[in-house]
């Protein structure tokens, strides 16, 4: 697929780029974060703000990524092979969540033409609350209804570490890029081009 550039690119000169944004962006920590007593798993932290894009040789799969969406119907992120996917971890109850949310509302919105699909993960939510959020904030794409935050176990090598995060998933089905704390627009559009250049 040739897809024309929109708006200039940024050359990312090294194979891992942890490219720190400033302070505006935050993240829920503590007990509010992803859990961290899922899974037995202590490997999250407070959001950082950053930027790590994934080298390919270094990148992870993404497996087991399904179950039922907000609105009740089944997914599976899998089905979603050989596009860009913009997976975003977020909650009612997290007001970097709320901040960010038009901006990922704008990107989805400008990139689903060029082969880029969105999917929430709604965590440590009650349902009833997390749909009250999507129609306030007319979020068009789908969320995964994950409560017990089980599905961040299935981002072998780069989970979140925070909520919001958001993970743009390759067009192979792995992860190239994570940002943890609230994303600005012009950041995850520059991050979905750049995944969009790639050679499939």
């Amino acid at each position: 697929m040739v897809v024309m550039p929109r708006r200039p690119r940024v050359a990312l000169a090294a194979a891992v780029l942890v490219a720190a944004v400033g302070g505006a962006a935050g993240a829920c920590s503590g007990t509010d974060a992803v859990s961290q007593s899922v899974g037995g798993s202590n490997g999250y932290q407070a959001g950082d703000a950053q930027l790590v894009w994934v080298a390919k040789s270094h990148r992870h799969p993404v497996t087991g990524v399904h179950g039922t969406l907000l609105d009740g119907s089944p997914f599976d992120l899998s089905a979603l092979r050989g596009e860009v996917v913009v997976v975003n971890f977020w909650g009612s109850w997290c007001a970097p969540c709320v901040a960010e949310a038009k901006a990922l509302e704008q990107v989805y919105r400008d990139e689903r033409a060029h082969g880029v699909e969105f999917v929430g993960i709604d965590v440590r939510d009650d349902r009833a609350s997390a749909q009250a959020f999507v129609r306030k904030h007319e979020v068009s794409y789908p969320s995964l209804y994950d409560p017990s935050s089980l599905l961040a176990l299935q981002f072998t090598g780069m989970p979140p570490n925070a909520t919001p995060t958001t993970i743009v998933v390759d067009r192979t089905g792995h992860v190239a890029a994570r940002y943890s704390g609230q994303i600005l627009y012009t950041t995850l559009a520059r991050v979905v081009d750049r995944a969009l250049a790639e050679p499939a």
